[in-house]
């Protein structure tokens, strides 16, 4: 399956609210597209650094500003865009073969991702021109 950065889309997590605050619970092929196997998260982030830098082969995301805000730039070799995110209820999908950058982190902002594959260092890509030939030989682009 061809994947594209059209693919990559802000899901609204459910959000309940009462007098003692909020909370999002999320689960497993129900709020979100695949099996969660690893959970991590960013913090005390310097200004002006960037995060990310890579694809995956294999592995779908879903990033979430649990606290602050960020911008998210995708790239699938061809087409780019930059989603900027700032509510803890709602989450970007980025699926396998979609090159992301984290930046413009705000001042004690936490960035939540939650992955469908635990980390194995041969899943990444971490050379762009590296990463836009690999697709070029998978989908013919």
């Amino acid at each position: 399956m061809k994947t594209t950065i059209y693919d990559c889309v802000v899901l609204e997590l459910p959000k309940v609210e009462n007098i003692a605050g909020s909370i999002t619970p999320i689960n497993s092929n129900i709020n979100i597209p695949f099996d969660i196997e690893r959970t991590f998260y960013l913090y005390d982030i310097p200004g002006g650094q960037v995060r990310g830098g890579h694809a995956h082969k294999g592995n779908n995301q879903i990033i979430v500003a649990a606290s602050g805000s960020f911008d998210v730039s995708l790239d699938d070799g061809i087409n780019r865009k930059v989603i900027r995110l700032n509510r803890p209820y709602h989450g970007l999908y980025i699926p396998y073969m979609i090159w992301n950058e984290l930046s413009n982190f705000s001042a004690g902002a936490i960035c939540l991702v939650l992955a469908s594959h635990h980390f194995e260092e041969a899943e990444y890509i971490r050379d762009y021109d590296n990463f836009v030939e690999l697709r070029k030989q998978k989908y013919n682009e």
